[in-house]
């Protein structure tokens, strides 16, 4: 595995995700950022934060299988929530834990999650891009 996760001392431990990555592999990979579509394009989830969260794991996961990886090689990810706040982070890791389950997998690497107006299509409320390292 080209990635691992830390949690330095003298920071704060976090159960959703760890602080640090240590990547060692040769191959950088950047995914575009996902949203709540299915294989065919259509939005999975409207109104429905859980869901359109964990759709972008799932299509995160299939981007890194076309590949070669998994979400074992992600380094770091960064979520894009519309109108976000605290109260949401429920909803946001139920969709998280979902995913995880179906891929199989812990998906804790470093993220930083920001709040935003709008995303490109109304019915999306979350966008979740990756950053990898393969072997």
């Amino acid at each position: 595995m080209a990635i691992t996760l830390v949690n330095p001392e003298g920071l704060p431990e976090i159960d959703v995700y760890r602080q640090v990555s240590i990547a060692t592999g040769s191959k950088l990979v950047f995914i575009a950022g996902q949203v709540a579509w299915d294989a065919e394009g259509k939005t999975v989830g409207e109104g429905d934060l859980a869901a359109q969260v964990e759709q972008c794991y799932l299509n995160i996961g299939t981007a890194l299988a076309g590949i070669g990886g998994t979400f074992d090689d992600v380094a770091k990810l960064t979520v894009y929530v519309v109108d976000w706040t605290p109260d949401k982070m429920p909803l946001f890791l139920e969709g998280a834990a979902r995913a995880a389950a179906k891929l199989g997998v812990t998906p804790v690497p470093p993220g930083t999650l920001l709040g935003v107006a709008a995303l490109d299509i109304p019915d999306h409320l979350v966008e979740i891009e990756a950053t990898a390292v393969l072997d």
